[in-house]
């Protein structure tokens, strides 16, 4: 009985099942779906990275440098030279589906550009806060303007800008907190986008890369715009990888199957690697494809001795409408017509390569000469890509010239010492610089480590203190910088400033410099010519004409001599025709007064003492830290009264309404003149002036804050005069 009752009680307490009704469908609100959408493009930082370098080789650019700081998290900065934004277009840029490189669905058969959809800048507004600054081409001045949820937040400002287009993103994914959270690991996002830096380093040749932490003076990715395609593999993955590499290429015009055309490079037998490293262009568009990449890692573990995993670099063209680049958020693939011919065709090409150079495969061996300095062995150089163990400082060899890796700069000794003195040629000198070698800075030569110790012991800390904390106010005259410090008001003269940055740089990144190419290589014989004419006091005489021709010549044969150990040393590359092609960058974003450049080859030519190692580095760093330093234009400041420079007079068009006059001496007539000023030469100046102040200001100041290590000459020389102090000027007041 109990038991049926409580049968009967569980019974009832189970309650009817009540159809539910389906959920309402509702709209979502605008904010939700641009986030959604936002977080569909700009999955992580790299990806944010990716489209603003994408959209600056859209914008015809041919220098991208990004600066990172947490990974991308806190802030992502893109600069470029491209032709930059319209003002008028800058209220709508950040809007979604606004684009310029589309404007009907048809458009996509022929696209070309890297981007389209429109959604990139306004996926990151919606995920970050973005700030443009721009110029384009004639302006006078650049603007800047802000962006948050897709929608301009002020007017844009007018501010000083360098030709190009600069995007800041800062703190990206603050307003997505699970996503924020499982990007915590700055250094693998940095790894991603140095590695996304890379990839598009060596397939644009003619755009120059780099990639930097920010904060940091030197940058992990920079590569510099050149003609060859095995350079770019050289300076951005190493020789090691570029050694390996083989040359390929696969067609088909057959209509009927596929319409292809594929160059690149893969690694050979000798080659070592623990995983795979494809990069792949479509049409000059950075995708992957892992159909494409696993037939090729299949030919290469059916090919090669234990399953090598290879090096591959592709760029295939096809005809835009065999390709359908619409197929993903982030642009990272595409559809191609006939994929499985055009593999099959790569993959037999690849085969046959391979096998070619597995009958082939050699291993490299290197010999090393007896020397006071190194023991006399014998190495075989480990497969390239494979992991080495750590070696200690103390023990690190350079067997490379041109490898980064432990900048050591040993060169074997060639000759016995006691022909020094007779012999003046490069390996003399580097034999001798290798015995002065410090053996506790492995990186540096004993002169240069005591030029820099110099710098270090003569700092004076009171300066220090002020660069250090200083506040940059502005410009007081064409020299002359206000600065705030504490409660006192100085003049810093930023010629001297410069220069002694710029020399204490050339120092502290001795054989470690980036270069700027030279669109034009500059004959070294006419820029001392050049230079010899501005120093001469009469430059319309032709009397010491042949003088100026002969020192040139003398000057030219002496530098042509020391190629080798100024491109090594200093980043100063002369090719073999005396031409002067390349220069060293001592500060990252700016680069020297061309105007001032036939100076600085007469003073390498005529100043520098090369048989002294410690002079002849000392006054190279000076000579450098000279032509670098951010002296005023040769133009005159146009603002004032320097605008009196670009007037010239000419007859008035309606002399009616002239008031000046002139006497004409051909027809004894007074003629009716007018000002007219030249507007070409102005524009000039006027960017060359606020070029200058904008580089004062955002690169000089920072640089110096983190760099410099002002001496104690600055502190009597004028470089600083304190003008104005704040308690001072309290004391006059009480008493008025």
């Amino acid at each position: 009985m109990d038991q049926m009752e409580t049968e009967e009680a569980a019974e009832v307490s189970i309650p009817p099942t009540i159809p539910k009704e389906p959920p309402k469908i509702q709209r979502l609100d605008d904010s939700v779906v641009n986030r959604i959408a936002a977080g569909e493009v700009i999955q992580r930082p790299v990806s944010a990275v990716k489209e603003l370098v994408e959209n600056s080789l859209d914008a015809g650019s041919t220098s991208v440098n990004v600066a990172v700081k947490d990974g991308g998290l806190k802030l992502i900065q893109v600069s470029d030279d491209g032709h930059g934004i319209r003002y008028e277009d800058l209220p709508i840029l950040c809007e979604r589906h606004t684009t310029s490189k589309l404007s009907k669905y048809e458009d996509l058969l022929s696209i070309k550009s890297m981007g389209f959809r429109g959604e990139a800048l306004a996926s990151m507004t919606y995920v970050g806060h973005v700030m443009v600054t721009t110029i384009t081409k004639g302006q006078l001045h650049g603007y800047r303007a802000s962006y948050r949820d897709g929608v301009m937040e002020n007017e844009p400002k007018a501010c000083a800008a360098v030709k190009g287009t600069q995007i800041m993103v800062e703190n990206l994914f603050y307003n997505m907190i699970a996503r924020r959270k499982t990007l915590q690991n700055s250094s693998d996002d940095y790894t991603k986008i140095v590695d996304l830096l890379s990839r598009f380093a060596i397939h644009h040749t003619n755009v120059s890369f780099s990639c930097r932490k920010h904060g940091a003076s030197r940058s992990d990715v920079h590569s510099i715009a050149t003609s060859s395609r095995m350079d770019s593999i050289r300076t951005v993955y190493g020789v090691s990888v570029a050694r390996n590499l083989i040359k390929i290429e696969a067609s088909d015009n057959d209509s009927s199957t596929s319409l292809f055309a594929m160059d690149g490079f893969i690694s050979n037998s000798n080659y070592v690697a623990k995983k795979t490293t494809m990069v792949l262009f479509i049409n000059d568009r950075l995708v992957e494809c892992s159909a494409l990449k696993r037939a090729i890692e299949i030919v290469y573990a059916a090919t090669l001795p234990k399953a090598s995993k290879p090096f591959i670099y592709m760029s295939i063209v096809l005809p835009p409408e065999h390709v359908d680049v619409n197929v993903h958020p982030t642009k990272r693939e595409v559809s191609l017509l006939n994929l499985e011919v055009i593999i099959e065709k790569i993959q037999s090409v690849v085969e046959s390569k391979l096998r070619d150079s597995d009958e082939a495969r050699t291993f490299q061996e290197q010999t090393v000469e007896t020397s006071p300095c190194a023991p006399s062995s014998t190495s075989k150089d480990l497969p390239s890509g494979s992991k080495l163990q750590k070696v200690p400082v103390n023990k690190m060899v350079r067997t490379d010239s041109s490898d980064p890796a432990g900048r050591l700069h040993a060169y074997l000794q060639t000759k016995p010492l006691n022909h020094l003195a007779k012999d003046t040629n490069l390996t003399a000198v580097r034999s001798s610089v290798r015995q002065r070698r410090n053996p506790n800075e492995t990186a540096d030569l004993t002169s240069i480590q005591e030029l820099i110790d110099n710098i270090d012991g003569n700092c004076h800390s009171g300066l220090l203190d002020i660069v250090r904390n200083c506040t940059y106010i502005g410009m007081a005259d064409d020299v002359f910088a206000l600065l705030q410090y504490n409660t006192q008001l100085y003049l810093a003269n930023v010629v001297n400033l410069s220069k002694e940055l710029m020399y204490q740089q050339a120092l502290r990144r001795f054989a470690h410099f980036n270069a700027i190419q030279l669109s034009d290589p500059a004959p070294l014989s006419e820029l001392i010519i050049l230079a010899l004419k501005e120093e001469d006091l009469d430059p319309e005489s032709s009397e010491n004409d042949d003088l100026k021709e002969k020192i040139a010549e003398m000057n030219t044969e002496l530098l042509m001599q020391k190629v080798e150990m100024l491109e090594e040393y200093f980043g100063i590359k002369i090719d073999t025709h005396g031409n002067l092609s390349r220069l060293p960058v001592i500060l990252d974003q700016y680069s020297p007064d061309m105007d001032r450049l036939p100076e600085f080859v007469l003073c390498l030519g005529n100043d520098v003492e090369w048989e002294d190692e410690k002079k002849c580095f000392q006054v190279i760093a000076a000579a450098i830290g000279n032509f670098y330093s951010m002296h005023p234009p040769l133009l005159p400041n146009p603002s004032g009264e320097g605008l009196q420079y670009y007037k010239k007079r000419k007859p008035l068009s309606n002399p009616e309404d002239g008031e000046k006059s002139s006497y004409d001496a051909d027809t004894g007539d007074d003629v009716e003149m007018e000002d007219v000023v030249e507007r070409k030469l102005l524009s000039e100046a006027e960017n060359a002036w606020a070029q200058r102040e904008w580089s004062i200001q955002h690169v000089l100041f920072p640089s110096m804050r983190l760099f410099l290590k002002p001496p104690t000459s600055l502190s009597a020389n004028g470089t600083f005069v304190q003008v104005a102090s704040l308690e001072k000027l309290y004391r006059i007041f009480e008493r008025c």
